[in-house]
């Protein structure tokens, strides 16, 4: 089961090492759903939670912040 997830990078990562991030998610059979204009984020697709941990694992010195990706509900 895929699931989408938002990543959002340290603000300071060189675009040699957002592109090895991109690469690492092509490579754990994922694919980038959205890259954002204002921060360095992404939304990426990826088969399972075990792929995004070792994502996470690999770029954890570059990677701020990731949340699923979710319908957000107001009351």
């Amino acid at each position: 089961m895929t699931k989408n997830f938002i990543v959002t990078l340290k603000k300071n990562t060189p675009d040699v090492e957002a592109k090895k991030f991109l690469d690492s998610v092509h490579h754990a059979g994922g694919s980038i759903v959205h890259e954002f204009d204002i921060i360095k984020g992404y939304t990426i697709k990826v088969p399972d939670v075990l792929h995004l941990n070792k994502l996470k694992e690999k770029h954890n010195d570059v990677i701020e912040n990731v949340e699923e990706d979710k319908e957000v509900h107001t009351n």
